[in-house]
């Protein structure tokens, strides 16, 4: 009987500390198995490698470079490995090559481009294919049939999506006078959003950001006149916007990721961007 006790008694003892164990060091959630299987997927990169002399807005001036120091070139500092090393200053306008446009830039007291929430800068990307329609019309605006036909294939734009339109309008990079498309009385033709399809993004379905490859979210025709109201209003709802986007054909339609991210410069006004996709 005592020996069944003690036996008993061990067991409880291991219970109660197999409990106590299972309390105090519960094991942490981690998100490392997340990024091994992102790690086995594709991710194309939805940025312009920037320069001087790039497609701009044409009211801003081009980018400059200094060379401040090179390899060797300079002399090793205290406390450096007794090499030079490699240092550029750049100076350019925060909407230069593939570039965020935060709230403020066209509205006063909206956020800037350090008050955007990094949650705001991973997303579902959806993208509507109207490349072949800009090709047949270099004036083409998206229209809501676009969007339809986009969501009975795919379902509904999800909530807090980054919604990028594809034109192929990149693949003129980095022609200048490619992308304005003058004609001969100095008019721009090239693709653009339409405010009835933003409103019905933005507030109906809730997106969070958009996206482009023109150098404008209105098109040719209007930024012509100097009409940018519809970049205005995506600004004034308090969402930010990329332009200048590329590599748009090689993404599908819906059903990858998009992280979107950028410098932190105290009230920014702007400035270039890393995009990329992550595919399913």
């Amino acid at each position: 009987m005592k020996s069944r006790r003690f036996v008993f008694s061990i067991l409880l003892i291991a219970a109660v500390v197999t409990l106590i164990a299972g309390v105090g060091f519960k094991k942490q959630p981690s998100l490392w198995p997340v990024w091994k299987m992102l790690q086995k997927k594709e991710y194309v990169d939805l940025t312009h490698t920037f320069e001087p002399g790039i497609p701009h807005w044409p009211g801003f001036p081009d980018e400059t470079r200094e060379l401040l120091f090179w390899y060797d070139s300079n002399p090793p500092g205290p406390g450096t490995l007794g090499t030079g090393f490699y240092a550029q200053l750049y100076c350019h306008v925060g909407q230069w090559g593939t570039h965020v446009d935060p709230p403020a830039h066209f509205i006063p007291g909206l956020r800037t481009a350090d008050e955007i929430n990094v949650k705001e800068m991973i997303m579902p990307l959806v993208v509507f294919d109207v490349h072949e329609k800009v090709e047949a019309n270099p004036d083409y605006t998206i229209t809501m049939d676009d969007v339809r036909e986009w969501e009975a294939r795919h379902g509904k734009v999800p909530k807090g999506a980054f919604v990028a339109m594809r034109t192929d309008w990149s693949k003129r990079w980095p022609d200048i006078a490619a992308m304005q498309n003058k004609d001969a009385d100095g008019v721009s033709h090239y693709p653009g959003w339409s405010l009835e399809v933003l409103q019905y993004l933005y507030e109906n379905r809730k997106i969070t950001a958009s996206g482009h490859e023109p150098t404008d979210t209105d098109p040719g025709i209007a930024t012509s006149q100097g009409d940018y109201s519809l970049e205005a209003y995506i600004l004034g709802t308090d969402h930010y916007q990329i332009e200048l986007l590329t590599n748009l054909d090689q993404v599908p339609e819906a059903g990858a990721l998009v992280v979107v991210a950028f410098p932190k410069p105290f009230e920014g006004s702007g400035f270039p961007a890393r995009v990329f996709a992550i595919l399913p």
